[in-house]
Parts: C-alpha cells; structure tokens; sequence
C-alpha cells in the first residue's frame, strides 16, 4: 500500500470523526482509542474510499495510441484530454486522419447549410465511467480546405431504448 499525503489526511478526518463517535458511546479513553484504530481503516475502506470513487470522476488517461483508438473504441475517453490539450490533429488531411481514426462514424450538424457537413467528422470517444454518468463522450472534428483546423470535445446523452409490452408486440403481429 502506498502512503499519500491524500491518504494520510484522509485517515486522520476518518480517525477523528470515529474517536469522537465512539467517545459518546463510552467514556473509557483506552477502548475508544482501541475501536477506532480497528474501525478507522474499515471505515475508509469500505465506507468512505467506495462512496468517493462513485461519486467523483477520476479516470484513467493515456497518451494517443491509434492501435488502441482502434482496438478499443469503448476507451477512447482516456486519450481524449491528450487529444484536446495539443490539438494533435490540427493540420493533417482527411487521408491522414481516415488512416489514423478510422472513416469517420457520423458528419456534424452545419447550420450555414442545414444539413450534416462532411467537413465535420465525428467519433465516439465511449462513456467516462461514474454512477450516474448517461453521457457519451465524443470527438469533432472540423475541416476547412481539407486539413483539420478544430478539434473539440463534446458529451450525448445516451437514450436507452424503450421496453415494448408483449401484449402491443402481439397486437401488432
């Protein structure tokens, strides 16, 4: 296990908060301490340390890889801020791009002419994992004079598909 200073805080608020829990259950001072030193680490590791990961939005981050872009489409997300930071595609063709993502997975909206533009190519970047995260990351990119000028990152919201009762499935048959 590795001891952080993130750790260590956090072990010592945890401690606090048993010690001034048990203190009102029992005026012994040996067994209070003896409680919430064996308490402290249950606490944070199965009540505090679980709850923060559900909660926040940390993951994991990698530098680009396009045999990973490829391989692993569900995990996009993690090389996304790389992406994004340097605008690693500004300047490159269509060509070097198609070889480097793959065809592009749908155009973007133009409003100019009001249709779905070929000079806006879209990717799925897979969903950041949290509890309650319904958000499809995805990446734009868009062209002018065939070279990307713009890349940005962008969140869908995934609608899950509608149950159908088997009575209106029956009735439509």
């Amino acid at each position: 296990m590795i001891f952080t200073p993130l750790y260590i805080i956090f072990l010592i608020l945890v401690f606090i908060l048993v010690w001034l829990f048990i203190k009102t259950i029992d005026e012994r001072k040996w067994l209070t301490l003896l409680v919430s030193v064996v308490l402290t680490p249950v606490v944070y590791f199965y009540i505090f340390y679980p709850l923060l990961n559900i909660f926040s939005s940390y993951h994991h981050e990698k530098h680009f890889d396009n045999v990973a872009w490829k391989k692993a489409p569900a995990l996009r997300y993690e090389m996304s801020n790389e992406i994004i930071d340097k605008q690693l595609f500004n300047g490159k063709s269509k060509k070097e791009i198609e070889s480097i993502l793959g065809k592009s997975e749908w155009y973007g909206w133009d409003d100019s002419i009001k249709a779905n533009s070929p000079e806006k190519w879209n990717y799925n970047m897979g969903f950041k994992p949290g509890a309650f995260n319904s958000n499809q990351e995805c990446l734009e990119l868009v062209f002018k004079n065939d070279s990307v000028v713009k890349s940005k990152q962008y969140q869908l919201e995934y609608i899950y598909e509608k149950k159908i009762d088997s009575v209106e499935v029956d009735k439509k048959i």
